[in-house]
């Protein structure tokens, strides 16, 4: 980038940076976009393929969700890392639908390639995106019906068309009843749904249908003693986040024994004071003790001779959790344990599970935290699961919370794409050209379902409009059967959230690259001779490369 001014030539850039101007700015953010929508496009549907993913140390990835595959893969271009965004985004905000969002988004900018080249203005198409974006939004919530989330059979229906696909389809009946049954257990007298309350475990080993709910809280830790007891009924639970051992001194401290005597003097005051620990513990009358810090030999004794169950260097999130399932409070200093700190449940027990023992915590009163153990043959296959069940999870909580869905099968959008072509007409001017533009883009869904099921997309794409302009708008594509049917009736729903969030965040995306018009690389410092470091010793390190003078003596 250099500048002719009264015949000098002035450098702005770096010497080696890269400069892309205008039309050629946009074309390759354009086509970088399309490439990432392209990655995931085969991958929608019921009837879409999966991706083997390979890392640089050779670990494996198998999946079908749009958000996992642009994550694990290693992706440079600035524009296609927008479009990881827009997934990324959906899935915090909804977690399904990802693969929508991008192949939409990929879609809007293919549209507006067409338009940049009958010379639209970039301003004017982004402008008629946004008006579409809005509009949509609009008739959106206009096709969504309310939902009872007392409704056990749509919540299952729901679950089902987010795992549908996925690889945890055949025994979707099984694991759409555990979502539905977990979400409504952790779910809170507002209405709000955490899901982080529900702990998803997973086991190698067995088959799907060995999966199961534990109406309470499973924790991945075994007592600390053998001759604890195994299982206690009826347990009064203590939350302790103090360490029980003997007590290290604040300030450093020398101690000088001179005879055996008074080793054995302070070995013993030492182990008087862990007594003590575990006296207050036992006298609060808990019988089960779930530990974050750690528990030392001597008071491990002593717990066990006085019959309790106790583990130890319990994860944070799980004490969470098992306060929330038990009703104990934590408490972080020995001297605050007391009865009315402890929690309840009927049986706590340490069980066997794929080869590992892990503490069960069950039979709670209320209990707002559940955790689902998932099987499956193998590794792969119980990752794959535990991200449909993620996104069931996600979808059902949703659904409880908004209260309102729409139809499955790509009928939302084929039914927005007719309203906002007859909105684009009253618009007129330019602007109507993109808002067509969008309208045709969000055809793509359909279009999309029925390329991966190997169906004439055209041929199914006028059989859904047709249904549509008679006035069915839940009707959509049936994958199975090949046909257009009504959605609503055949139970493939999906929450309204998925589909407003999805179209926003891939309109917000392609206005975004739309607008760019210059894209300024700036080069990277070159290496020095013969490798090494760069000059000045290590970035950001304020040069390690020259130390002050006298510390190479050290």
């Amino acid at each position: 980038m250099s500048q002719q001014l009264g015949g000098q030539q002035i450098l702005i850039l770096k010497e080696g940076s890269t400069r892309t101007r205008g039309r050629d700015a946009q074309g390759m953010n354009i086509t970088a976009a399309k490439a990432v929508a392209s990655a995931v496009r085969t991958t929608l549907g019921p009837k879409g393929m999966d991706k083997m993913l390979v890392d640089t140390i050779g670990d494996v990835v198998i999946t079908n969700d749009g958000v996992t595959i642009l994550k694990e893969m290693d992706i440079e271009h600035p524009a296609a890392k927008m479009m990881v965004e827009v997934a990324k985004t959906q899935d915090d905000e909804v977690g399904d639908g990802t693969t929508t969002a991008v192949v939409i988004a990929g879609e809007l900018l293919k549209k507006a390639e067409d338009l940049l080249e009958q010379d639209v203005h970039p301003t004017i198409i982004a402008a008629g995106y946004r008006q579409a974006a809005e509009k949509a939004q609009a008739l959106l919530k206009d096709l969504a019906f309310d939902v009872k989330s007392t409704d056990k059979a749509l919540l299952k229906n729901i679950a089902g068309t987010a795992m549908t696909g996925k690889g945890a389809e055949a025994s979707k009946d099984k694991l759409c009843d555990l979502v539905v049954r977990a979400v409504t257990m952790v779910t809170d007298d507002d209405g709000k749904v955490d899901i982080e309350n529900i702990k998803v475990e997973k086991k190698t080993g067995g088959s799907i249908e060995d999966s199961e709910i534990v109406e309470g809280v499973l924790i991945d830790k075994e007592r600390v003693h053998p001759s604890m007891p195994k299982k206690v009924v009826n347990a009064k639970i203590l939350l302790l986040n103090a360490a029980v051992e003997f007590k290290k001194t604040e300030v450093d401290a020398e101690i000088n024994i001179t005879s055996p005597d008074q080793l054995q003097a302070f070995l013993d005051e030492e182990e008087r004071m862990v007594k003590g620990i575990v006296d207050k513990i036992v006298k609060s009358g808990a019988n089960v003790l779930f530990c974050q810090k750690g528990i030392d030999d001597i008071a491990q004794h002593y717990l066990a001779k006085a019959g309790l169950f106790a583990t130890r260097r319990v994860k944070k999130s799980d004490m969470e959790k098992l306060a929330r399932a038990t009703g104990a409070t934590l408490v972080s200093s020995i001297d605050a344990i007391s009865k009315e700190e402890l929690g309840k449940a009927g049986l706590v027990e340490e069980r066997k599970v794929g080869g590992e023992e892990m503490t069960f915590v069950e039979q709670c009163k209320n209990p707002k935290a559940v955790s689902i153990i998932i099987k499956g043959g193998t590794e792969h296959v119980v990752d794959e699961l535990e991200r449909a069940i993620h996104d069931a999870l996600r979808v059902v909580g949703v659904v409880v919370e908004d209260k309102k869905v729409v139809a499955g099968g790509g009928a939302p959008e084929t039914e927005l794409s007719l309203r906002l072509r007859e909105y684009g007409a009253t618009v007129g001017g330019r602007a109507q050209l993109a808002i067509e533009a969008f309208a045709a883009a969000l055809e793509v869904i359909p279009r999309t379902l029925a390329e991966n099921a190997g169906l004439d997309p055209i041929d199914m794409l006028v059989e859904i409009r047709a249904a549509h302009e008679k006035g069915k708008k839940t009707h959509g594509l049936n994958v199975f059967e090949g046909k257009a049917v009504d959605m609503k009736a055949a139970g493939v729903v999906e929450p309204l959230r998925v589909k407003t969030q999805a179209i926003s965040s891939a309109a917000e995306a392609a206005v975004m690259i739309l607008r760019i018009d210059d894209v300024i690389a700036s080069s990277k410092s070159p290496m020095p001779e013969g490798g090494g470091m760069p000059p000045g010793g290590m970035g950001g390190m304020g040069g390690m490369g020259g130390m002050p003078p006298g510390m190479g003596d050290y």
